[in-house]
């Protein structure tokens, strides 16, 4: 396990982290398929907190594409690095989940973050903050739709319709299991939504949410209590 530090300028206001999710929304890529579903490697990302002793723990969870094996995993530890602000919530999680992407053994592949990409008021979540701060591949895949609207997909799993932000496509809510509550797909960096939305049915062979956001939810949360008994 990796303990973190905050960085250095890291931002600490609201005023701060808009200004540079500004800077850097300017450089998410847009036009790149990203690699195919079932190859290669795919990572989960997810986060834990403890508020009342102010930490937060990072899990990065490396996994066969075409099996779906567990190939690496890393977690890191440290302080939260920002105030709780919606819309922020990236510069609260990035440093321990980069931390934790520098300590795998191998290369992560794609990337999938538990949250958003261009599905932001900003059109800049944590998968497309991420993106550009390493070059990877990255999709958000979200449990709710955040503040934007769709219509109900179909019923059978692969079902699929638009997030919309007023007549603006930001992302997809996605049936992955027949007639179970639809999971929210957008772009991080370097892919398209075709893809996204195909890398999370690749995902989801029998849950809802995805392999990788399963294994990292369960990674992290283990990680933070391993931390409190210490």
């Amino acid at each position: 396990m990796t303990t973190v530090r905050i960085p250095e300028n890291w931002p600490t206001a609201a005023e701060q982290a808009r200004a540079v999710q500004d800077e850097l929304r300017e450089r998410v890529i847009l036009d790149q398929p990203g690699p195919p579903p079932g190859t290669g490697h795919v990572t989960g990302v997810d986060v834990a907190y403890d508020d009342e002793r102010d930490v937060v723990a990072a899990a990065a969870v490396v996994l066969d594409a075409s099996s779906l094996e567990v190939v690496a995993e890393a977690t890191a530890v440290g302080r939260v690095s920002f105030p709780y602000v919606p819309g922020l919530l990236a510069f609260r999680e990035l440093p321990t989940v980069l931390a934790a992407l520098d300590a795998l053994p191998c290369p992560p592949g794609l990337v999938v973050c538990d949250g958003y990409g261009l599905a932001h008021p900003r059109r800049f979540g944590l998968a497309s903050h991420l993106g550009v701060l390493t070059g990877l591949p990255t999709i958000g895949v979200a449990k709710n739709p955040f503040t934007f609207t769709h219509d109900d997909p179909g019923t059978p799993r692969g079902s699929a319709s638009a997030l919309l932000a007023g007549s603006e496509e930001v992302g997809r809510a996605l049936r992955t299991r027949d007639a179970v509550k639809p999971v929210f797909v957008s772009v991080g960096h370097r892919t398209t939504l075709d893809n996204a939305c195909a890398h999370t049915l690749a995902l989801t062979p029998a849950y809802r949410l995805p392999e990788t956001t399963r294994r990292a939810d369960a990674l992290c949360r283990k990680a933070l209590r391993e931390t409190g008994s210490a």
